[in-house]
């Protein structure tokens, strides 16, 4: 994929591949093409998809295929689609319709990874060189398909941070069997799996996995209660495949309580053997995510998560994979009113966060641009899951949105004090 792409750049565009990129594992595609314009907009995105069984597909997930979609209408189906493959031909597409017509007005510089869905580590490696390999740029856009469950289309002002890893009990000296055993055993042989519950439970009470929160600043505030005047909680809800939110209050309390929250997620349970009936396990364990608001250092974080065992720590291990911090930048950076700007030119009034509920590795991009952005038209859906699509109609707005975009930065004055 990446040595297609890196093909494709250099065929297409006349880019110059940067060196060292290719070696990175899994492979970065990083191409630079300067056309002598006074500013560098770097356009940064992902090959790497989720696994997709074709096992209830419409189509080959990993061909894909057009399909009509009700209430919809023409779509493209396929593992990607919307997350992230679809954007990432659309911004290729918009950026070279730009340049054959010489209208492209801004040099670029594109950064694609492998490894996104996994933390982004070769990524973040390979940024944090000395000197670093990219930039120095006026913004960085991550283009996508923001047109969320079909709503009105969102910015986002940065994001949270991760964490990702396992809690494990495992049986040994503190109890608990070495290997699978009767379930008889019970009353006086203790159960990795409880104690694993038990820990579970020291960490995070609810049903939510509330670990902390932060208090939002003053512009958090005002751009949360800017938001709320046209949040819809009911449509997010259909959204989100779910029937109601696990806590109470207005659409603006559940939208500073969403932002303001460092969650732990489980997103599996499991014990060994996996499926065993009338038998104690030797081994429990839950994998997690821990979404960090911007400001909480993940280390610090996971620390007072292990303090929470109090007396449970024996047996009890965390176990973490990656972390990265989360970051944001102010509404007045480079890009943002020009992304609102190409959003309203195509007749759409955006949703401006203050950060996104989710992750992405801007925290990365802090030594190449002071803001990285996540934008572009466009009703995508699916994503992760059976039958991800992107409608015509939406891809089509998308390209458009891109393009406005980079046309309302080449032509971009310098004004004095404007933060770039």
């Amino acid at each position: 994929m990446a040595a297609a792409l890196s093909d494709w750049l250099v065929r297409e565009f006349g880019a110059t591949l940067v060196p060292g990129a290719a070696a990175a594992d899994p492979p970065i595609v990083h191409a630079r093409l300067d056309i002598g314009a006074p500013r560098t907009v770097v356009l940064y995105n992902m090959y790497d998809v989720m696994p997709a069984d074709p096992a209830g597909w419409s189509v080959d997930p990993f061909l894909g295929g057009e399909a009509e979609l009700p209430g919809l209408g023409p779509a493209f189906l396929g593992r990607g689609a919307e997350n992230n493959k679809g954007p990432l031909a659309g911004m290729l597409v918009a950026a070279r319709r730009l340049l054959a017509a010489g209208r492209l007005g801004v040099n670029l510089e594109i950064l694609v990874e492998g490894q996104e869905e996994s933390g982004s580590g070769a990524l973040r490696r390979y940024l944090a060189a000395d000197p670093c390999p990219a930039g120095p740029a006026d913004v960085v856009l991550f283009p996508s398909l923001c047109e969320y469950g079909g709503g009105p289309p969102r910015i986002y002002l940065g994001f949270k941070g991760i964490a990702a890893g396992e809690i494990r009990v495992e049986g040994g000296a503190w109890g608990g069997p070495a290997a699978a055993i009767h379930s008889s055993n019970a009353p006086w042989i203790a159960n990795p799996a409880w104690r694993l519950v038990s820990a579970l439970a020291a960490i995070a009470g609810g049903d939510t996995g509330t670990v902390g929160t932060i208090e939002l600043d003053a512009e958090a505030r005002a751009l949360t209660a800017r938001l709320a005047e046209r949040f819809d909680p009911d449509a997010e809800l259909c959204f989100r495949r779910a029937r109601r939110y696990a806590i109470d209050g207005t659409a603006e309390e559940r939208l500073a309580a969403v932002l303001a929250t460092a969650a732990l997620n489980l997103s599996t349970l499991r014990t060994d053997p996996p499926d065993g009936r009338a038998v104690t396990p030797h081994t429990a364990a839950a994998s997690f995510e821990l979404r960090l608001p911007p400001g909480l250092d993940p280390a610090a974080v996971l620390d007072e998560v292990r303090g929470r065992l109090r007396g449970l720590s024996d047996g009890v291990a965390i176990d973490l994979l990656d972390a990265y911090p989360g970051c944001r930048f102010p509404e007045a950076a480079t890009g943002v009113a020009e992304l609102v700007d190409a959003y309203r030119d195509l007749g759409a009034e955006p949703q401006v966060w203050p950060w996104a509920i989710g992750s992405a590795p801007g925290s990365a991009f802090s030594r190449v641009a002071p803001a990285f952005l996540i934008g572009g038209l466009g009703h995508g859906g699916n994503a992760h899951g059976i039958d991800e699509f992107v409608t015509l109609d939406g891809l089509a707005r998308f390209l458009r949105s891109i393009e406005g975009w980079l046309l309302r930065l080449a032509s971009l004055p310098d004004i004095p004090g404007r933060e770039t």
